[in-house]
């Protein structure tokens, strides 16, 4: 077999391709592999939620994604199970309808997602990694990887979900490293906002553009649990002027006195189920498991207000000293465990100041990883928008009931998360990994 090279580059750097795309596989399929072989079958099966697939259901769809993309269009092969197709389009059938499908049992979701994996090898080996926009600096591999990512961290909320015996582990979180606390000034003035030389970035990343964002203010930490208390305890979910109508017409209606799986002892303690295990409510954790309209209301009781998503980004990327966007808060370099908390590495938001080698140049810490952050925008296109390499990835979801979330989670994967990618759900939505962080306009004074 004879391995084909980039054009203008040299063996080592199309290996180097090659690798990073083979790891990033690797990586997730490791992933996905621990979160069901942890289970026996009946809870593979079982459906959780309604909120959520059974994980039979997620295992089968990576494996047919991966089919679809890789070893059908890149790699131009026969089909490995075309007949199951529909079963596994997220589009044709709600979540709460799949355990109801002919789906799939574990040992056959298993036994397809390997035959898809071992042409996928091959269909690498082969892939000049150049020529269309789908193989070109193998985007297709990474888009791949990154939906396996992304529907792990689906996989890991089920888990979070489910009652019974705890069967994930991880260690502790780091300790805190330095105090975090009070607000840090972003001055007025433009930045490129957006991705432009990620080979890997989404469709709704895309494409880079100057945005000019006045000052404003920012959190320098995510919400944490105590801040949060302080909330409940004046009363938050009872007063309804701190709410908008739509999200006490949600609080009523859903029931909500406080984030999702926190409970209250009898003697007045805060408790807080992680997968399966009673913690005590950990003060300088970011709070996690609350939607849109919580933040909405705690915003309001605190005289502040949500960022915009092009706040939060600037606040992320921008280097006021190069005067360029960075790829992360700390730089242009991928994360590592002493910069972020994400990757499942542990099970839980860490303390703020955990990671100050992570802070932006404003000094902003805890953009990355921890909990997905709200912002106060909807989802819609980025100016010169180009849907790819489908339609239904981003374009079908702009201008819905969806807010957009920026960071990425202790559960998100670096693969799927950086200083430009976007996240977006329902407004009352608690499942996911999500906190927040406030922001405000700037008084006369200290613009």
């Amino acid at each position: 077999m004879t391995v084909q090279h980039l054009p203008g580059t040299d063996r080592s750097e199309t290996e180097a391709l090659r690798g990073r795309i083979a790891e990033a596989l690797e990586r997730a399929r490791r992933r996905t592999i621990g979160l069901t072989e942890c289970l026996d079958e009946a809870e593979l099966v079982a459906q959780h939620s309604r909120l959520m697939s059974p994980l039979v259901w997620d295992l089968a769809h990576i494996g047919n994604q991966e089919e679809l993309w890789l070893v059908r269009d890149v790699g131009g092969r026969e089909p490995v199970r075309q007949d199951i197709d529909q079963l596994y389009d997220a589009f044709k059938h709600a979540r709460a309808d799949r355990p109801a499908l002919p789906l799939l049992d574990p040992a056959q979701a298993r036994d397809y997602v390997g035959t898809v994996r071992d042409k996928v090898w091959d269909v690498l080996d082969r892939s000049p990694l150049h020529g269309r926009d789908l193989v070109r600096d193998g985007f297709a591999f990474g888009m791949i990887a990154q939906h396996e990512q992304q529907h792990d961290e689906t996989m890991l909320a089920t888990h979070q979900l489910r009652v019974g015996e705890a069967v994930l582990a991880a260690p502790p979180t780091p300790a805190r490293g330095v105090a975090v606390t009070g607000e840090v000034v972003v001055p007025a003035g433009e930045f490129t906002m957006g991705a432009d030389s990620d080979p890997w970035a989404l469709d709704n990343e895309r494409p880079a553009h100057p945005v000019h964002v006045d000052g404003f203010a920012i959190d320098a930490a995510p919400i944490t649990n105590e801040q949060y208390l302080a909330f409940v305890d004046d009363g938050g979910y009872e007063r309804p002027e701190l709410w908008s109508e739509r999200g006490w017409a949600h609080r009523m209606e859903a029931g909500l006195t406080a984030p999702q799986f926190w409970d209250q002892d009898g003697g007045g303690r805060w408790w807080r189920r992680v997968f399966g295990v009673m913690q005590p409510l950990r003060a300088q954790q970011p709070v996690v498991h609350v939607c849109w309209f919580e933040a909405e209301a705690y915003a309001r009781w605190a005289g502040k207000r949500l960022p915009t998503e092009a706040e939060w980004e600037k606040a992320a990327r921008f280097d006021p000293e190069s005067g360029r966007s960075r790829r992360f808060p700390w730089g242009d370099g991928d994360p590592t465990e002493a910069l972020a908390n994400l990757g499942q590495h542990h099970l839980e938001p860490a303390d703020v100041g955990a990671y100050p080698a992570g802070a932006s140049p404003a000094g902003v810490h805890q953009l990355i990883g921890d909990v997905w952050e709200w912002t106060s925008s909807g989802f819609e296109a980025y100016p010169g928008f180009r849907a790819f390499p489908y339609r239904e990835y981003s374009e079908v979801f702009f201008g819905g009931d969806y807010r957009v979330l920026r960071g990425g989670s202790f559960g998100a994967d670096q693969v799927a998360c950086r200083g430009t990618f976007r996240n977006w759900d329902h407004p009352i939505r608690r499942q996911i990994f999500a906190g927040f962080r406030l922001a405000r306009d700037l008084r006369s004074d200290e613009r």
